[in-house]
């Protein structure tokens, strides 16, 4: 990581493992410097991290029996790409070896290694350090083989013309030792689209490209050819097999494409990998062959199209033989890997809520938030903060402040954390942008520094939610913490315990467990208080074989910065259809009685009280809250704007709902939602689909929802210390939902 000279530069983060975990349970930090030195490192409680004057003001209380720790910081490394490896140690060793993989380079005018062999004279003692035997390279977009089995490398370019971007090529290479020389091939197919010339197997139909399986790499009949002798004879022996890497090599670029179907040959034996085995997973065996399997790194992108893909299977699992491809970015980065700071046990006794190590030292400081749920066995409160962590995750390391959006202007003034994402590409990307060779980033990961998950550090997500904790704390009901991760994981029991769950600002990515959970617990008379915008929207997958990501395939529709590309809209994990909820007929009208439908970012607007309110069912929520216009000051404005939902029965939207008020005056640039767009057509003023809505409604079991319909309500919470139309309907509705007497059902 290069420093930068800005003197308000931040030098020192972190991150953390896990970001939840119960009181009682052990907590590891790991914290780097640009500039090395000594560092005190504590725990704190982080009541409200917004220190905007819509907020209550900054509230961080010390924890002493968490600990305290005196460190030396140290420059940690950051090293993305994602590559895969195998061991070849049971493959033996012999004379003739060759290597060829079918590869799709994104970014071919980058140098990068697509696939190399290492190996070590077959007579070296064993721990002889390797050599790369055989590699296949770009180079100035041009395919080339290489070979280091005399000492210098010999290079072949196997063509001149440079190849094309998005576009399946063959590749193979051969290296004869006993005639000390080196020859390759590069097949094209007939057609610019993958797959259309392709079939199963290793050949195309209509030009035979090499199949190891019954001979050498360079019987191809047909394709680009060169050869070359290398500079001094082989050793006699041969070869003892090492590794074999795919997009990477020691020391060498990372490769940015596609790479399917690697075949090996060693002497007689011959491996191969047939990557669309264990889709979900970190390893791929070997499927042929005696070869180890090949372990992928830094979370390359799976469940995506391969050379024989032709659009007639959509879904991974239909055809496997048509996803048996991976995708590998030199700036994937799922697991920055550092060294452990500080490992802490937490007190059995912690009360549940937001902490963070605090680490200070003269580079400077840094606040590394996580979320502590009740000790095993302890009593749980009647409340819980359901804290979005899928949301942080997708949003981890967002660009938008800096690059802009398609809703969203680019900012010059940054804060020091978005500064240092924009100084550090390193750190890798959030799913709102795209890779440099433009394919969009489908997995994020929570396991590397995320600065936008810092008190203060944005005005979206995880800053205002510490608004609505620091509410809930000013109430006194008693609350507990519970995040995504938890809810994933633990399914109904992560909630179970609790009558009233509040949501954050900005609830926006749930898993089906997630989802199917929160359904069982509504069913079971759970109260539901849904207190932001554009939540239960779009999908997401997890795996145990990649703890702390999340993968998201924005399919179909949806406001997005990017679209999963024909044929890959179907998880890798799980292999369910991605996108937005609505298009799965789990509509977040079902969930909560609103949907998202408009966006905005000039202003934030007021409620206007419907004219029935107060002779309904629900009028006490409207308790002790005169006039007709609700929350007219806050964040931006007023309590509704950013991203709203509105009400609309023809999405699920309960009819026995009671719409408490409405917002529709907003400016301009507050549109409806792309999924909301049926064609290039003329919108009235106001357009009606515009409107976020305040609703409640009955659900099973004397439970309940209220649903505010705005990611702005957390802003105008705190205005004259509370004391204001917004708190006292929030706390109307937390303190009604916390009473046990049961919801009566409507009325027929």
């Amino acid at each position: 990581m290069t420093d930068t000279d800005a003197p308000e530069a931040k030098r020192v983060t972190g991150y953390c493992e896990p970001w939840s975990l119960r009181a009682g349970e052990p907590i590891r930090l790991m914290a780097s410097s640009h500039q090395p030195g000594p560092a005190q490192v504590d725990i704190t409680q982080i009541v409200c991290g917004d220190p905007t004057r819509y907020g209550p003001g900054f509230d961080e209380r010390p924890v002493p029996a968490a600990g305290s720790w005196s460190v030396e910081l140290d420059e940690q490394p950051l090293t993305p790409g994602s590559y895969g490896v195998a061991s070849l140690d049971s493959l033996p060793g012999g004379g003739r070896v060759a290597l060829q993989a079918w590869v799709m380079p994104t970014l071919p005018d980058r140098p990068a290694r697509i696939a190399t062999l290492t190996a070590r004279p077959a007579a070296a003692p064993q721990g002889s350090a390797s050599i790369d035997i055989l590699r296949l390279e770009l180079d100035g977009g041009r395919a080339v083989a290489v070979s280091a089995a005399t000492g210098p490398e010999t290079r072949v370019v196997i063509d001149e013309v440079p190849l094309t971007r998005n576009r399946w090529y063959l590749i193979a290479a051969d290296l004869d030792p006993e005639s000390a020389t080196l020859s390759a091939v590069l097949v094209t197919p007939l057609s610019d689209s993958p797959g259309r010339d392709a079939v199963e197997g290793d050949r195309l139909s209509d030009r035979s490209a090499s199949d190891l399986s019954s001979g050498w790499a360079l019987h191809a009949d047909h394709g680009v050819r060169a050869a070359t002798t290398l500079g001094s004879t082989a050793p006699a022996a041969g070869f003892a097999p090492d590794e074999l890497w795919l997009a990477a090599g020691r020391g060498g670029e990372r490769y940015d494409g596609r790479i399917a179907r690697p075949v090996l040959q060693c002497g007689e034996t011959t491996a191969r990998w047939d990557l669309s085995a264990d889709m979900a997973g970190r390893t791929v065996p070997a499927s042929e062959g005696a070869a180890g399997p090949l372990v992928l790194h830094q979370l390359p992108t799976r469940g995506i199209t391969g050379p024989a893909w032709d659009g007639s299977a959509h879904r991974w699992s239909d055809n496997p033989a048509h996803y048996d491809a991976v995708h590998f970015h030199h700036d994937d980065q799922y697991d920055a890997g550092w060294e452990t700071t500080v490992e802490a046990t937490l007190p059995e006794d912690l009360p549940s809520g937001i902490y963070a190590f605090r680490v200070r030292g003269a580079a400077g400081d840094d606040r590394v938030p996580f979320f502590v749920r009740p000790a095993a066995g302890a009593r749980a409160a009647d409340v819980a903060l359901l804290m979005p962590t899928a949301t942080y995750m997708a949003y981890a390391n967002h660009r938008m402040l800096i690059d802009g959006a398609d809703f969203m202007s680019t900012r010059v003034k940054l804060r020091p954390e978005h500064a240092y994402v924009r100084d550090h590409p390193e750190l890798g990307l959030s799913h709102y942008e795209k890779h440099p060779d433009r394919s969009g980033v489908m997995f994020s990961s929570r396991l590397r520094p995320v600065l936008n998950l810092r008190p203060g550090a944005d005005g979206w997500n995880f800053t205002p939610d510490t608004d609505i904790n620091a509410f809930l704390e000013h109430l006194e009901v008693g609350h507990d913490i519970v995040t995504d991760e938890d809810l994933h994981a633990d399914g109904l029991a992560a909630i179970a315990p609790y009558r009233v769950l509040v949501t954050g600002s900005h609830p926006e990515y749930w898993s089906t467990a997630m989802l199917d959970a929160l359904a069982d617990w509504q069913r079971d008379g759970g109260r539901l208080m849904y207190l932001g915008g554009n939540g239960f929207y779009w999908r997401v997958a997890f795996s145990d074989a990649w703890p702390g990501a999340i993968e998201l395939r924005r399919a179909e529709d949806g406001v997005r910065n990017w679209q999963t590309g024909p044929g890959e809209s179907y998880h890798a994990w799980g292999g369910e259809y991605g996108g937005l909820w609505r298009r799965q007929g789990r509509a977040p009208n079902e969930i909560c009685g609103i949907g998202f439908a408009a966006q905005g970012f000039e202003k934030a607007t007021y409620f206007v009280r419907d004219p029935g309110a107060d002779s309904s069912r629900a009028a006490w929520i409207l308790d002790g809250v005169p006039g007709e216009h609700i929350g007219t000051s806050g964040l931006g404005g007023g309590a509704a704007g950013q991203e709203v939902d509105r009400y609309d029965e023809r999405l699920g939207s309960p009819g026995h709902a009671v719409v408490l008020a409405s917002a529709t005056t907003f400016g301009p640039d507050m549109l409806r939602t792309k999924e909301e767009f049926e064609g290039s057509v003329f919108f009235p003023t106001p357009d009606p689909m515009v409107r976020a809505d305040m609703v409640f409604y009955e659900t099973p079991n004397g439970g309940a929802v209220f649903s505010v319909g705005s990611i702005s309500w957390f802003g105008a919470l705190a205005r004259d210390g509370y004391d204001n139309d917004i708190a006292r309907i929030t706390a109307n509705v937390v303190r009604r939902f916390a009473d046990p007497e049961p919801f009566p059902p409507p009325a027929a």
